[in-house]
């Protein structure tokens, strides 16, 4: 396919940096829009990207950006919000694709490739049902729409092995809501090849893809697995729900808030699926066995480097 014109929303965050040098690869210009340009700058030393400044918020200012474009892909997400009312979901997920889709029509942008959420639209969380509000208004939008329904995706980066990694080097016994909770994890790479090969394919307008990864496993699984694989001895103890209730209202005065109310409500739904999003765009999902082993090892060695560099005369 010709190289196209491609504006990024949420390219600054864990699955842009993935997929921007991915695009990128393919011989795609990509402008990458961020509030603050001087933050991000290194994904700019590719030599087709450019980070530009920019408040995706701001029609006016967004149109402008998206002028000439021939797509646009949509990766701003939040799974926790200031407050707990849903408004910050529904302005993150929801007026800003209303604003997005507004902006494409006005700069003549065809082409819109929208993240989303496997489950969206089920259970009682706003989180996922936002992410359904804004599907909604993509499908309904006239634009040449595809739309990606990942599980939780995992890579080096990510918030899930990496931050269970990092509670459990910190405390012998980690108490977890929702245990029970089922997950397909997905590589990262995979999504951004995923949104790639959307590009690329006309038979992708109209379509929601389902990413999963190959293994169905328990929040409770993982976590164990983490223990293991930094070597690490720890009590993982399943909550039941009415003490997991509680923990997401304590979580959410905690610094970095790592677990509220919505993320529980969220975590009543297992996110699998038995359609296979990834097949149906040629693709073999990378097996957690082959990636996160290493990535935890990786990360364990950088940290002994780490230790040693601020105290290299240590026993």
């Amino acid at each position: 396919m010709k190289p196209l014109r491609i504006v990024v929303l949420g390219g600054t965050g864990f699955v842009g940096r993935h997929t921007v040098p991915r695009l990128h690869a393919d011989g795609h210009r990509l402008s990458v829009l961020s509030r603050n340009r001087d933050l991000n700058r290194e994904l700019g030393v590719l030599p087709r990207v450019t980070v530009d400044n920019c408040d995706v918020h701001d029609r006016a200012a967004l149109t402008r950006r998206l002028e000439g474009a021939d797509a646009v892909i949509n990766l701003v997400g939040i799974l926790n919000e200031q407050g707990a009312d849903g408004r910050g979901f529904h302005e993150a997920h929801v007026a800003l694709t209303e604003t997005l889709i507004a902006a494409c029509k006005a700069g003549g942008v065809p082409r819109i490739l929208q993240m989303s959420a496997l489950r969206a639209g089920e259970g009682a969380s706003h989180y996922l049902r936002t992410r359904a509000d804004a599907e909604s208004r993509v499908c309904d939008s006239r634009l040449a729409w595809t739309i990606f329904r990942p599980s939780v995706i995992f890579g080096r980066g990510d918030g899930l092995f990496q931050r269970f990694a990092a509670l459990l080097r910190m405390t012998p016994v980690l108490p977890i809501a929702r245990a029970e909770a089922k997950f397909a994890p997905v590589h990262v790479g995979d999504v951004a090849e995923a949104f790639a090969r959307a590009l690329a394919h006309p038979h992708s307008i109209g379509h929601t893809y389902e990413l999963v990864g190959p293994r169905v496993i328990s929040l409770r699984e993982i976590v164990k697995w983490t223990a293991r694989l930094i070597g690490k001895r720890r009590w993982v103890i399943g909550l039941p729900d009415s003490l997991g209730y509680v923990q997401a209202m304590v979580g959410e005065w905690l610094p970095g808030k790592p677990i509220s109310r919505d993320n529980f409500r969220s975590l009543k739904l297992d996110s699998i699926s038995e359609k296979d999003g990834l097949g149906e765009l040629g693709i073999v999902a990378m097996p957690m066995e082959m990636i996160v082993p290493a990535m935890l090892g990786a990360d364990a060695r950088q940290q002994r480097l780490d230790r040693f560099r601020e105290n290299p005369h240590a026993g």
